[in-house]
């Protein structure tokens, strides 16, 4: 594998990249998040390890510039930031796991392999399903049974969320910084309107629901 480590506690990145080269992996170190732009983009890497704390261009910024960007490589943060939300606007911003420090060397060797599995699959998919729903992301077009179910904007971007996630709980915070690129409560219903109007078209018409509300947590759409 090829890897990039970002990260700029000398002594930190050392210790990874160390260790990743001595299981035989090509190693890649920068310490800011300027450097860690330009050296993401002028080649192809199986795994990016960034730390969330960088200076020049923080960990967030550079995730979400290289997303915005079309690179698509996975990414696992390494953060002292341990909280939910902080976990939560790591993930939002395009990370694909997280690693809160101090960690054991061989759960990062273990995330980055399993991360490493998947980038050839991401990039190439452009058909999702959920049991008997079917969303092409080429045509942004649903179907459930062979019937084609009439989206708006909006409606396609919530359901894409959910397919994407499927089988994991996302909460109405979750959906009101992904789809609606806000950080705070609105104190408003728009989310619990919008998957109404969603559940109408995609649930209501069949025999099974498949967007399930959890009590006190959130929604999520099952397989």
């Amino acid at each position: 594998m090829k890897l990039l480590v970002v990260e700029d506690d000398a002594t930190t990145g050392a210790y990874i990249a160390r260790g990743l080269r001595e299981e035989g992996q090509s190693v890649d170190l920068v310490s800011n998040g300027r450097d860690a732009l330009i050296q993401a983009t002028s080649g192809p890497y199986d795994v990016l390890i960034i730390d969330r704390m960088l200076p020049e261009i923080d960990g967030l910024t550079l995730v979400k510039t290289l997303r915005g960007a079309g690179n698509q490589t996975p990414v696992l943060f390494l953060t002292s930031l341990g909280s939910v939300d902080e976990r939560v606007s790591g993930l939002n911003a395009g990370a694909d796991d997280y690693l809160v420090k101090p960690f054991a060397f061989g759960e990062l060797s273990a995330r980055v392999a399993a991360l490493a599995r998947r980038p050839h699959a991401l990039e190439q998919e452009t058909v999702l399903r959920a049991g008997p729903l079917e969303m092409d992301l080429i045509a942004r077009k649903v179907t459930r049974e062979g019937q084609e179910i009439d989206l708006l904007p909006r409606e396609f971007a919530i359901l894409e969320h959910l397919m994407r996630r499927k089988g994991r709980v996302q909460t109405r915070t979750m959906l009101l910084e992904a789809i609606w690129d806000i950080s705070f409560d609105p104190m408003t219903n728009v989310v619990e309107t919008h998957i109404s109007r969603l559940r109408a078209k995609v649930d209501k018409p069949f025999t099974t629901e498949l967007i399930k509300t959890v009590r006190g947590a959130g929604y999520r759409i099952d397989a």
